[in-house]
């Protein structure tokens, strides 16, 4: 799945070609693509048309474009559906998108021919002549239309506000991160990929930071120092920043910008997806072993197991 970098590069994408627009109509080709969005195909339809598209935001993995304008109650009404939210002036609105395994927010020109896994299309309603394509191939993703928690800053949807800030996030508290980490008993990895912690990273950050940062993926964070918790937190963000100066990871054409353009990360990775090629460092043969129904990669001498 797209991590925070590939997640990153789409809602920069978004912020340029789609933030300070207004919805004219979206057209929902398949239900699975709204099916977070309880109320169905015509009520999400039927919501978004009028509304304005605000700045695109992140957190983790998760993307949303908070909304205002008047909604298209009258609309609803007309049709005789109910509303799954009421707006009032304590909640905004946001769209939440989650791109799954294999899902793509394109800008593209309206007259573009429709891509074979178009799930939603949204127009706009000015002279621009582009449109939003959400397009999923295997339609594990979607887009939904949610409250945001009263008062936040950045119209965080409240189905999300139990996700951590990310270590990207200006916002987010080392300290308190390390006094976590050493209360979960558990181990290093685990830690890592927990979103309730600290979120955006997955499992190829998460052995690429581990990588640099020499330690096993194994290893008990009740273990950790704050100047060793605080060495691995830049290692993440290192990673992090580097895989976003070139588009992001991506080992195949699914993960892509609203362009439709590629990352390149993928010819930087240190450890991820190196089976039996030398380690950078030390020239030992990079291991791979199952871990959670995933795989870990490391380095078996420059990231020696703990003891039992």
């Amino acid at each position: 799945m797209p991590e925070l970098p590939e997640v990153e590069v789409v809602r920069r994408g978004l912020e340029r070609w789609v933030s300070g627009r207004t919805v004219d109509e979206v057209e929902v080709r398949h239900p699975r693509a709204i099916r977070r969005h309880t109320a169905g195909a015509a009520d999400f339809a039927a919501r978004l048309k009028g509304l304005r598209i605000g700045a695109a935001c992140r957190r983790g993995k998760y993307l949303w474009l908070p909304v205002t304008g008047g909604g298209p109650a009258a609309q609803t009404a007309a049709e005789g559906i109910t509303p799954m939210i009421t707006p009032s002036v304590t909640h905004g609105l946001a769209i939440l998108a989650h791109l799954g395994m294999s899902g793509q927010l394109l800008v593209q020109p309206q007259e573009a021919p429709d891509e074979k896994h178009l799930r939603i299309r949204v127009r706009f309603a000015d002279a621009l002549d582009t449109e939003l394509r959400f397009v999923d191939q295997r339609t594990f993703g979607g887009l939904s239309l949610h409250d945001t928690v009263p008062g936040d800053a950045d119209h965080l949807p409240d189905v999300i506000a139990h996700i951590a800030r990310d270590p990207l996030d200006p916002a987010f508290d080392d300290a308190a991160f390390h006094d976590a980490l050493r209360r979960r008993r558990t181990t290093v990895k685990r830690a890592l990929l927990d979103q309730t912690l600290i979120s955006g990273v997955g499992n190829i950050y998460a052995d690429e930071a581990l990588w640099r940062s020499r330690l096993h993926y194994e290893r008990p964070t009740a273990t950790f120092t704050r100047p060793r918790t605080a060495e691995l937190l830049g290692h993440v963000r290192d990673v992090m920043n580097a895989a976003l100066a070139v588009g992001g990871t991506s080992f195949d054409s699914l993960y892509v910008n609203v362009n439709g353009e590629s990352g390149y990360f993928e010819r930087s990775l240190d450890a991820y997806g190196r089976e039996d090629e030398p380690c950078r460092r030390c020239g030992t043969p990079i291991r791979r072993r199952p871990w959670m129904n995933r795989s870990s990669y490391f380095c078996p001498r420059c990231q020696r197991p703990p003891r039992a």
